[in-house]
């Protein structure tokens, strides 16, 4: 797991350095704001490559099953369902992660990021798997 998160900070850090230069807010965190800082960061990254995984998951359905229209339409079909049953029990589990914090506390949102990134990490690893030859 330390080898995904520090695969995902070295990706992230590529991803927002052409916005941001070589800032990324978990290089030195000392404070609660820095702390939401770096989740924020860390959940925006995760998500990010879950998009691009997903993304080359279904250019890999399409390489693979292409020439059969009908096969494709029916892995894509059930790559969709998946997806979509996943988002919603991350969202149902990181909601149990971070109870009993308040809404709109910096706790609540430290929490639900950090829940958020590392169960999208998980799932993008899934993903990156699925066809591979």
């Amino acid at each position: 797991m330390k080898s995904i998160l520090l695969a995902l900070a070295l990706i992230s850090s590529g991803v927002h350095a052409a916005d941001d230069g070589d800032y990324n807010p978990c290089d030195a965190v000392e404070n609660d704001k820095q702390t939401l800082a770096c989740s924020e960061y860390s959940r925006s990254a995760a998500e990010q490559l879950l998009t691009e995984n997903y993304q080359s998951l279904q250019a890999r359905m399409t390489q693979l099953y292409g020439e059969n229209p009908t096969q494709l339409n029916n892995i894509t079909s059930k790559i969709k369902t998946a997806q979509a049953l996943w988002l919603h029990q991350r969202d149902a589990d990181c909601a149990i992660v971070v109870f009993p914090n308040t809404a709109g506390t910096q706790a609540f949102s430290i929490a639900q990021n950090d829940c958020i990134a590392r169960v999208s990490d998980d799932r993008s690893e899934f993903l990156e798997s699925i066809g591979q030859e």
